[in-house]
């Protein structure tokens, strides 16, 4: 089951953008998201827009996902230029999924020449691409990075067999050093994905991932926090009571031994769920959404963004297709986001990086918050000298109550 797409209003056929988008586009950057929806096996506890199946017919399917795919970035290349928006060049390209190097890596090569062909890109910009432990080989990487790829980014998720037959990933967790080594020699930067919380993972076991992961001396790494979505395999497992899911504190815990490990080690967090080996190895790509920059989504059920414009397409790839056939916008629905609510998400967002929130930009209510944040330890009080808010590793654990605080 995929989940459900939010509501919104009818997203206009031609895929016009309102004359807002056009407000200050001058100081944002575009970057690029690519999302293949395909995938070997459909984990249990994934609840993104994803397919085991690799053909559905009328000619749609994994073999032909890189012609739709071109075919919406012609469509996107269409409609920012008639929405009056000016060139930019692509800050950073992100390929995610699913599983991106399921389709060919030719494939993947295409898609990102063509979008440099029709955007460009900036100087030194970040190109990314997901990949599976086990769906990439060592000529794959190095066609990706020949074509302009300059990262990849690994779901190891555990290095526990156990913990990765109770997720239902079916890499071998051997293959992950293998992998990223591959990746290191052919000049490619890597980042791995840790989940922690599986149902019945100790802290021992946490600690095991934990400790391989920084073993590869990767170049970032990501340790996020299981969610049981409802609709999920896991959550009827759950449910059922085959699984018993880790308890909050658990959770916490495995939060604060990974954060002590990465430090250790020479990793700072620079965002909630997110560890670098240095300022210049932070994700580009991500650090782009958390500053509310625009993006463009290619794919079924891809979300983009320009200036507080919101849209997402249709989720199953036979429509999307059919659409982009028509020449019309793959969209199912769009929102343009009130004031309050584009507040509510500046805070949201800044607040989650160690960068940290410029006091200004919080109202006066939010601002008359901070000391009292202060002193429950949940933001620096350091940082507020500089009129800015940051939390501290007690306030990132407890993030969107801090938010709810300074945006009450």
């Amino acid at each position: 089951m995929s989940p459900a797409q939010p509501t919104g209003d009818p997203a206009p056929r031609d895929g016009r953008l309102p004359a807002s988008v056009l407000e200050g586009a001058d100081g944002r950057s575009l970057s690029l998201y690519v999302h293949v929806p395909y995938c070997s096996v459909r984990c249990g506890y994934c609840d993104f827009n994803t397919y085991a199946k690799e053909d559905f017919g009328d000619d749609v399917g994994r073999l032909t996902y890189v012609r739709d795919a071109l075919a919406e970035l012609r469509f996107a290349e269409k409609v920012l230029k008639e929405s009056g928006l000016p060139a930019r060049p692509l800050h950073s390209v992100f390929f995610g999924g699913g599983t991106p190097t399921r389709i060919p890596t030719d494939d993947l090569v295409r898609i990102l020449g063509t979008a440099i062909e029709i955007f460009g890109l900036e100087s030194g910009a970040e190109v990314t691409t997901e990949a599976n432990p086990d769906s990439v080989e060592r000529e794959d990487l190095v066609a990706l990075k020949e074509a302009g790829f300059t990262r990849v980014s690994f779901g190891m998720q555990s290095a526990v067999p156990r913990v990765l037959e109770v997720l239902e990933r079916t890499h071998e967790p051997a293959n992950v050093p293998k992998v990223v080594g591959w990746a290191r020699e052919i000049g490619l930067e890597v980042s791995v994905d840790l989940i922690s919380g599986a149902p019945g993972e100790t802290l021992d076991e946490w600690q095991t991932s934990v400790e391989a992961a920084i073993s590869y001396r990767p170049d970032h790494i990501s340790a996020y926090s299981l969610i049981v979505e409802p609709g999920t395999k896991l959550a009827a497992q759950i449910a059922r009571g085959v699984h018993t899911p880790v308890d909050d504190d658990q959770q916490a815990d495995m939060y604060l031994l990974a954060s002590r490990l990465f430090e250790e080690a020479g990793y700072g967090w620079y965002e909630v769920s997110n560890w670098a080996a240095s300022v210049e190895k932070r994700s580009a790509h991500n650090l782009a959404y958390w500053h509310n920059q625009d993006w463009w989504g290619i794919g079924p059920g891809a979300h983009s963004h320009v200036n507080g414009t919101r849209w997402w397409n249709v989720k199953h790839p036979v429509p999307y297709a059919q659409r982009l056939r028509d020449r019309s916008s793959p969209a199912a629905a769009r929102e343009i986001l009130d004031e309050d609510t584009r507040y509510m998400e500046d805070v949201m967002l800044a607040a989650r990086i160690r960068d940290g929130l410029p006091l200004g930009r919080l109202r006066a209510e939010g601002r008359e918050r901070t000391p009292w944040l202060a002193q429950q330890g949940l933001i620096d009080p350091q940082a507020l000298d500089d009129d800015v808010v940051r939390l501290t590793l007690e306030g990132r654990l407890l993030g969107d109550a801090v938010v709810r605080e300074l945006t009450a």
